[in-house]
């Protein structure tokens, strides 16, 4: 029998630990929100060591995500792709920003080159990362894939704003703790 359906969910730990009625104002507060979720997800065993948030034009949180590969058995459920996904579900628009709100995606790490191609296309105003690809190759095993050469200015010709290095030294110590571990998870 063929699957009909995919089911991928988030920890439950998450409801109790995001303030969906807070606003986030700085860019800090967004990736460093984005970086806790990386470490809670590393500490109570629920997934990868990557965490990421959408937000809206009033700094206010759409949705979050943690990477939950090897729990679901998926490929494809990466901090970005979970939090897009959800956002989504919740906006009913496979384009965040269409109907003229500004969107925000913060990540713990910077998009691979799979939640690369989605950032392309979910909608996203501005991109706000916290350690680099280098960062998590160096600290950890896993691959981050091909971008292009330039892969911020075609996102920035793309109307996609990026800023990286934000709280680059916190998100490093998520990867590392995760890294020096050893978890597969």
């Amino acid at each position: 029998m063929l699957y009909a359906q995919v089911h991928l969910t988030l920890p439950a730990w998450v409801h109790d630990f995001v303030d969906t009625a807070a606003s986030y104002e700085s860019d800090e507060a967004k990736v460093g929100l984005a970086i806790r979720l990386s470490g809670h997800n590393v500490d109570s065993a629920t997934g990868g060591p990557f965490g990421a948030v959408v937000f809206d034009g009033g700094h206010r949180i759409v949705a979050v995500g943690v990477n939950r590969v090897v729990p679901h058995s998926c490929s494809v459920a990466h901090a970005e792709m979970m939090a897009y996904m959800l956002a989504q579900q919740r906006t009913q628009r496979f384009r965040l920003n269409e109907d003229g709100s500004h969107i925000t995606l913060a990540t713990s790490s910077q998009p691979c080159c799979q939640c690369y191609g989605a950032t392309v296309w979910a909608g996203v105003d501005t991109l706000l990362i916290g350690a680099r690809s280098s960062d998590v190759e160096e600290l950890t095993a896993f691959d981050e894939g091909p971008l292009p050469a330039d892969w911020m200015g075609e996102l920035e010709r793309r109307g996609i704003a990026v800023r990286r290095d934000i709280l680059r030294d916190d998100a490093r110590v998520v990867l590392r703790r995760y890294g020096e571990s050893g978890a597969t998870y």
